[in-house]
């Protein structure tokens, strides 16, 4: 093969590898394996006064009410909570945060089995959220 020949074959090469070269260049690096955390998803429980509030009486002078924090300082004990307490403004009621990993089937039968919800003294919902933000 001749000088030229070779020359015109290894034009004719490059030009043809020039975009796969050129689009090898541009391409984003490989990035490293991330592990993605499980999102951390809480049923939480908010309580508010129910039919047997009585708006006359504060917080903590509500019949049932020591009843109902009894209730929860099991779930605490267990360390199944991880921060409840009362709504500090004119509507009252509160919030319960559960610990992960706890269904919400079982925290609906918790929450449902509070002497205040039975008694009529409390109402109860339970709301998925996510927890989006953290230290």
């Amino acid at each position: 093969m001749s000088k030229k020949a070779f020359k015109c074959g290894l034009a004719f090469a490059l030009l043809l590898s020039a975009p796969l070269l050129q689009a090898q260049a541009t391409a984003e690096p490989p990035k490293p394996h991330v592990t993605v955390p499980a999102r951390d998803i809480r049923y939480v429980v908010f309580h508010r006064p129910g039919p047997n509030w009585q708006a006359d009486k504060s917080l903590f002078e509500q019949p049932g009410l020591q009843d109902h924090i009894a209730h929860y300082r099991q779930l605490l004990a267990a360390g199944k909570l991880a921060l409840g307490g009362p709504h500090l403004d004119e509507q009252a009621g509160g919030m319960m945060i559960p610990a992960a990993g706890l269904s919400e089937q079982e925290i609906r039968a918790f929450a449902m089995d509070d002497p205040a919800v039975k008694s009529g003294l409390l109402r109860v919902e339970i709301r998925p959220w996510l927890i989006g933000m953290r230290p």
